[in-house]
């Protein structure tokens, strides 16, 4: 007798070639909009399915968990981060939790760099003088930015991600500092050249360039506060790339209109896509709209580790991605 296929439900549109396999392997349930599922959508889902598979947007919390149905034994999740996922409640209702780690570092290693540069050498604000037909030609003193190589780059967070933007900084010529919440190990450190930094607030104000690349816990939210901006030289420049949460936002953007920081790049936001507008109006500040992981091969290769997660724990063995509580 042919085992019955898993009840999968999808709360957002994925790359068509990951929607077709998931058809092919499972009773799956696919998002004909590209919209979000309302909290009482997702919840009516974990009542009756067996897999639910959301996104980094889908808040999954304890109340949420609270009212899933007997069914429901996996959250495949599909990104690598898991703070919308309150995984502790999930695993003690018997509900495990993947995610797919590693699969978008150097994507987003990629757009940190391209942050970088964009804030230093001011290319948005040489496009919108282009698109707006203002150019009157070259001149010496015009759009003069600054030069990166030589520069001090202080990573926070030295995870995959981290540890990929100081690959790619070291080939600009960049001198790499870092603050993470274990020291790497020494050989690893030399083949970045990187310099540890015990203390956060030593480093912060050293640097020239500041990347954020830690996860979203309770322990880094507003790690970059008002008093840590503070410290930061009034040249240096900002850009994050991982969860908005660990800045201070409000605080900022006081910072960048007072000219107490140089400039910003900024992929993520404190309160997802409500940006405050006077942070638009800078224009020492570059903001995209999440993108970083936004390549082709790497949403594709996001489904694939949700199907493999799937298909493993359909199997009955333990899916390669399982989230733990308290290794996070």
């Amino acid at each position: 007798m042919a085992k019955e296929r898993l009840s999968v439900v999808v709360t957002r549109r994925l790359p068509e070639v990951v929607e077709t396999r998931l058809k092919e392997l499972f009773d799956v349930t696919l998002r004909e909009s590209d919209d979000p599922m309302s909290r009482e959508e997702i919840a009516q889902a974990m009542k009756g399915a067996d897999v639910l598979v959301p996104t980094i947007t889908d808040q999954i919390d304890a109340r949420m968990i609270a009212q899933a149905g007997d069914k429901l034994k996996l959250i495949a999740s599909y990104g690598a981060g898991v703070d919308h996922v309150d995984v502790q409640t999930a695993r003690q209702r018997g509900i495990l939790v993947t995610n797919t780690p590693g699969v978008v570092t150097d994507d987003t290693a990629d757009m940190t760099l391209a942050l970088i540069l964009a804030v230093t050498r001011r290319i948005p604000e040489g496009l919108a003088m282009m698109q707006g037909g203002d150019w009157k030609g070259w001149a010496p003193t015009a759009m003069m930015g600054g030069r990166i190589s030589g520069r001090r780059l202080g990573i926070l967070g030295m995870g995959r991600i981290g540890q990929a933007v100081a690959r790619r900084a070291q080939a600009f010529g960049m001198q790499v500092h870092y603050h993470n919440r274990k020291r790497l190990r020494q050989e690893v450190e030399e083949q970045l050249s990187a310099t540890y930094w015990e203390s956060l607030d030593q480093m912060v104000s050293r640097v020239d360039v500041l990347s954020i690349n830690c996860p979203h816990t309770p322990s880094t939210f507003h790690l970059m506060n008002a008093r840590r901006l503070k410290l930061m030289k009034p040249s240096a420049v900002i850009v994050n790339t991982s969860r908005g949460e660990v800045i201070d936002e409000n605080a900022l953007t006081r910072m960048l209109r007072a000219d107490e920081i140089a400039g910003a790049g900024l992929d993520v936001f404190e309160r997802g896509n409500e940006i405050n507008p006077r942070l638009r109006e800078l224009k020492n500040v570059v903001l995209l709209p999440h993108m970083g992981s936004a390549t082709v091969e790497g949403r594709i290769e996001q489904g694939e580790k949700v199907i493999i997660n799937i298909k493993t724990f359909n199997d009955g063995h333990r899916p390669p991605d399982l989230v733990v509580p308290g290794v996070m």
